[in-house]
């Protein structure tokens, strides 16, 4: 016979006692829902509370030939120093930042984004304020937060960690997607510097730096080290559309972007080689932009050699535009930021050079 279950706990409070707090859980969903909303027009048709989130897509009738592109990431070990520092209103924009680059390298917009949060052990104050982020950064980019999931998940997760992932759906016309396939010998590669590690690396970084305190301010930086690490994955949608746009009046008959790389985890020679055709390969000249000081410090106290640190990291580059030799310098002229990083040549593959470091 089973042990006879104490009758001075009701339902409820054997759940709680097993780990998973359902009045919790209502207590979030309350919290978060105005942000959520805010980003939701009337083409959501359902959306928060529903068991799937519905998007009424009529108004991609007026496109030709719509495709849609779809992206699922991670904010990754960025959480864990989230959680340490006790900052939690950053994360969100982490996630969708990074989310919407991976569209944008291949020539898309947002529809809609969806987020999955979970926790060991759930604090409704913690939580609203991580999906607070993800909405409030849906609503910056103009994308819908169509929904979610928050789940409280004992021994999965230490108590005070968490994970944040996210699903995003994008759309574009077929002939407007950017894919590498025009990439010729001759062309240039323009950087758009990052502002910082965005959301990769992060597992040496903690490494690096868990001899000192978050709050330490290395005169390299001149903040605390807290506020270099956990500032927001730069996002590039404004610059790239508007850029597009200003190209796309300059050129006929031939793609003024040719290709479009998100630099995150595999660094350079990792991202840059996934778009490039056969026969092209993509030389990047380190000495023409200079290293933020963050990425040295890592170099410098985790004794990392140059190499790793590009195949890494993004150096300060957080967005590499491909274009023929007239359309990089009339971008130069429309975005003062880009720097010209590196050119195309015959050849294969992702050549990064240090020579002249």
């Amino acid at each position: 016979m089973p042990q006879e279950m104490d009758k001075s706990l009701n339902t409820d409070s054997v759940y709680a006692a097993s780990g998973v707090d359902i009045a919790a859980a209502d207590r979030t969903r309350r919290l978060m829902r105005d942000a959520v909303k805010a980003t939701q027009g009337n083409s959501v048709l359902a959306g928060m509370g529903a068991f799937a989130g519905i998007l009424d897509a009529s108004s991609i009738q007026n496109m030709k030939h719509p495709a849609l592109v779809a992206s699922t990431d991670g904010a990754g070990t960025k959480t864990l120093l989230a959680a340490q520092a006790g900052r939690f209103d950053t994360i969100g924009f982490d996630l969708v930042h990074h989310s919407v680059n991976d569209l944008l390298a291949q020539g898309a917009t947002p529809l809609f984004f969806m987020d999955y949060l979970a926790m060991g052990k759930l604090d409704p104050e913690q939580a609203a304020t991580i999906v607070r982020g993800v909405a409030l950064a849906c609503q910056e980019v103009g994308c819908t937060l169509l929904g979610g999931e928050t789940a409280e998940m004992p021994d999965v997760y230490l108590p005070e960690a968490f994970d944040l992932a996210g699903t995003i759906v994008g759309i574009v016309e077929r002939d407007e997607i950017i894919d590498g396939s025009s990439i010729a010998p001759g062309d240039v590669l323009l950087g758009l510097p990052s502002n910082g590690l965005h959301t990769n690396g992060y597992s040496l970084a903690r490494r690096v730096f868990a001899p000192f305190s978050l709050e330490t301010v290395f005169p390299e930086l001149g903040e605390p080290l807290v506020d270099a690490l956990l500032r927001p994955h730069r996002c590039y949608l404004r610059e790239i559309q508007a850029l597009r746009e200003f190209l796309e009046k300059k050129t006929t008959n031939r793609p003024a972007m040719k290709g479009l790389v998100h630099i995150t985890g595999g660094g350079f020679e990792g991202n840059i080689s996934r778009i490039l055709p056969a026969g092209t390969q993509a030389v990047v000249e380190t000495s023409s932009w200079s290293v933020p000081p963050l990425f040295r410090l890592i170099a410098q106290l985790g004794h990392v050699s140059q190499e790793e640190m590009y195949r890494t990291l993004n150096m300060g580059i957080g967005m590499v535009m491909v274009l023929s030799p007239q359309d990089a310098e009339a971008t130069l002229g429309f975005l003062p930021e880009a720097s010209t990083i590196g050119f195309i040549r015959e050849g294969e593959g992702v050549v990064v050079d240090f020579s002249v470091l």
